[in-house]
């Protein structure tokens, strides 16, 4: 897939006007690769829970037992930012719904999980992280944890374009950041817990967007991001959203994006 620059878009037919977008990072592609809307796209930011896209494949790629039963333990315990987790230690999961908590709902402990059960552990979990990074040709993203809660792990809204068309090309990640709501019984003691998507179009079943992959984040150093694979006004894009400040702005430059794409006419725009 080539990726065009807006600069070479701009140069042969300039926008008559551009989303005025919040985000302080933007990049969104349509399916051919072409920039549709750039703001500093090259620009390095933290990425927090969007990580988790990177987690699932690196997981997914070694091929293991989704059945396989994995255990929340200690070591699985946010002692970095000291985060909420509703799951408890001790809590019991397949490797498919530790998983799909990961991504649906971005639970920390269950990406931790999925990364110490690997093989050779987090570390080896880690390597292969940056080396998947590597291999997709994001070439200024690095990851020091499965998480997103290292303010370590970077990358550029181009690079996380990459990665989200990477990632959509397996149906397990596809259909687990999508599901809108999952129940699971962590305990065998204790009741079924139901857990729902953070993605809020998703949750509040938006007609204007058909979504095929999603994945939020925040962090206080990475602010409020969202990328997704996405069909809203006609078009089937890859939309990367980073840096934004208020927990609704990912959101309203999404509808912006697409407002605009609605009335326009106009293949890129370079938002300053």
């Amino acid at each position: 897939m080539v990726l065009l620059t807006s600069e070479g878009f701009a140069a042969a037919q300039a926008p008559a006007a551009s989303p005025r977008l919040l985000s302080r990072y933007a990049l969104v592609l349509d399916e051919e690769g072409h920039v549709l809307v750039s703001k500093k796209p090259d620009s390095v930011a933290s990425i927090a829970s969007v990580t988790k896209l990177m987690t699932a494949m690196v997981a997914l790629d070694a091929n293991p037992d989704l059945d396989e039963i994995l255990t929340v333990t200690a070591d699985d315990r946010d002692n970095l930012k000291h985060s909420f987790s509703r799951l408890p230690i001790g809590a019991q999961l397949t490797r498919r719904e530790t998983l799909m908590l990961a991504l649906s709902s971005s639970e920390n402990r269950a990406a931790h999980a999925l990364s110490r059960y690997y093989p050779g552990g987090e570390p080896a979990f880690i390597q292969a992280m940056n080396q998947k990074a590597a291999a997709l040709g994001m070439t200024s993203s690095r990851f020091r944890d499965p998480t997103g809660l290292n303010p370590g792990n970077i990358s550029t809204a181009r690079d996380l374009a990459l990665m989200v068309q990477a990632a959509a090309q397996y149906p397990l990640i596809r259909e687990a950041s999508t599901t809108k709501s999952m129940q699971v019984r962590p305990m065998a003691q204790r009741k079924p817990m139901q857990y729902k998507v953070t993605n809020r179009f998703l949750r509040s079943n938006n007609p204007n967007w058909t979504i095929y992959l999603s994945k939020t984040g925040f962090t206080d150093e990475a602010g409020r991001c969202l990328v997704m694979h996405a069909k809203a006004a006609g078009k089937t894009m890859t939309i990367v959203l980073l840096s934004s400040t208020g927990r609704q702005t990912p959101y309203g430059d999404s509808d912006r994006i697409r407002n605009w794409l609605a009335k326009s006419n106009q293949r890129v725009a370079s938002v300053r």
